[in-house]
Formats: structure tokens, sequence, C-alpha cells
């Protein structure tokens, strides 16, 4: 179904997806550029002017450091999804998904199937979008409206997710968005469904303030409102004592370090939050 006002509709979460397509849509015009995303600026342009510019802007060293996280995540993620497909991974599920290319952006294999799980208001918004867009998937894609405080296991299984075969997931700029049970719920989820060999990928952030630094660079450049007051639960301060014992072998990196080993010089303000990017394998 078509509308008129796509955005009309659209829970205010979806205004960090606008702002995460914004800075991945800039990133073609840097000559150090991580990735390519053909989508994310008509993303951007057709949010419009409900997404217009913020009356408070933050500073702008905190503008950067928020920049460069959205860029290192990206492409941590990227590598960690083009690694698993080419050891033989042929199922992805992208767990709020928000805007995100992946399917369309990345070299994947034409026998992959990606699902794309999100708020319903959100999916419809991106297929208004993608209907008016000359790109096309690399593997199959898979859209799944659900609600990751529901039931959402039942809709990815009825979609045709199927938990014998590896799957590499990807929860990105995610589950600072749900209270902490919940959050243990959906990481308990993905752990049931997961055979050996699955991949989960994960980026995580704290809100919190350490006293030796200033605060965290954490608003969604020229875009309205409070978004840690969206935030539903601190990160887990020692991701091998959470997930390990779930099953998981664990690799964290810290954001900005990453950003050095892609040839970026981080802001001065970089590590005034605790950026986390992980790479779990299930055993």
């Amino acid at each position: 179904m078509v509308v008129d006002d796509p955005t009309s509709s659209l829970p205010a979460v979806s205004a960090t997806a606008v702002g995460v397509a914004a800075i991945r849509a800039a990133e073609a015009t840097r000559t150090d550029a991580l990735f390519a995303d053909p989508l994310a600026d008509a993303f951007v342009r057709a949010a419009g002017t409900r997404w217009g510019p913020r009356t408070d802007p933050p500073p702008p060293e905190r503008i950067a450091a928020l920049i460069m996280w959205v860029r290192v995540r990206t492409r941590f993620l990227d590598d960690v999804v083009l690694d698993a497909c080419a050891n033989g991974c042929r199922q992805i599920v992208t767990l709020g998904a928000g805007l995100d290319a992946r399917a369309f952006r990345l070299d994947l294999p034409a026998d992959g199937r990606l699902f794309e799980l999100d708020l319903s208001e959100i999916l419809a918004f991106k297929q208004h979008v993608l209907r008016g867009e000359p790109h096309t998937a690399a593997c199959e894609r898979i859209v799944v409206p659900t609600d990751l405080t529901g039931d959402w296991t039942r809709a990815l299984r009825d979609a045709g997710f199927d938990a014998a075969h590896t799957t590499t997931w990807i929860a990105e700029g995610l589950l600072v968005y749900l209270p902490e049970q919940r959050r243990e719920a959906v990481i308990d989820n993905v752990t049931d469904l997961s055979s050996p060999g699955s991949r989960l990928a994960v980026t995580l952030a704290s809100a919190q303030r350490r006293p030796d630094r200033p605060d965290p660079p954490t608003s969604v450049p020229s875009r309205p409102g409070d978004y840690i007051a969206l935030w539903q639960s601190e990160a887990p301060p020692d991701t091998s004592a959470w997930l390990e014992p779930r099953g998981w072998s664990v690799s964290e990196f810290d954001a900005f370090q990453r950003a050095q080993v892609y040839g970026l010089s981080a802001p001065p303000t970089a590590g005034t939050r605790r950026a986390r990017l992980v790479d779990a394998t299930r055993r």
C-alpha cells in the first residue's frame, strides 16, 4: 500500500534510524570511506522535514564522535557478515533492521537469505522508499514485521527461518532500546535458535558518565529529541561474562581502536563512552 506520508506513523525511535542513514549517506563524500550505501540518501530524503534540524544541536566534538562510531560499527558488522558468508553461512538475521541496506550494498551469496526484523511502521516506510529505487538485493531478502518485545521468534520461523542452519545475527544500535529483561530474553532466544558455528555481531555503548571524562557523545546530529531518554538499559559491563555462559566464544573490540585499524584518526573525545564491537561464535 502506497501512503502519502510514509513518515506519519513512524515511532520516535525511528529518528535514530534516519540519523544513522544520514551519516551513511555522507560516507559517499569521504576520501577515506569505509563503505558505500547507495540507499541511505534516499531514506533521508524520504524522511524529509519530519526529522528537521534540531534547535539544540550537540557540541561539534560529540557529533564527530558519534559519526566515527556509526562509521566504524557499520564497517565492522559488514566485515563480520562477509566473513561468515565466505565461510559458508547462508542465513542472516538483522534484529531491529531499521534503514540498514546490507542486502543491497554487500556482495552477498545469491543463494543466501537475509531476514530483516523491525516494527511494521519502520519496514513499511523502508518498503515505500525501495519501490522507487532501482537497486535490487544481492540475495533473497525477507521482511519480518514484528516487535522484539513480543513473540518475534514465531514470526521469524513463520517467515522461513531454519534453526538447523548456521546463522549470522546482527544487533546494531539496538540493545540499549530494550529493557534489560527483554534484552536478556532476546539474547536467550538468539542462543536457542543458533546452531554451532553461528555468529552474533553486536554493538554495545554506554550512556554512563565516567568520572574522569566528559559527557558521552550519544546525540544524533540534526535530529530532534533526546535519544538517551529513549534508552532502556545499559550495556553489560563484561561481555565475556554475559555471553560465554550461554555457549558463545567472544571476541570484543574497542570501537575507536578499531577506527585506527581502518586508518582513521579518532576525534579527541572519542573515548568518552565505552563503545564496543562484539563478534561471538556459537560453540
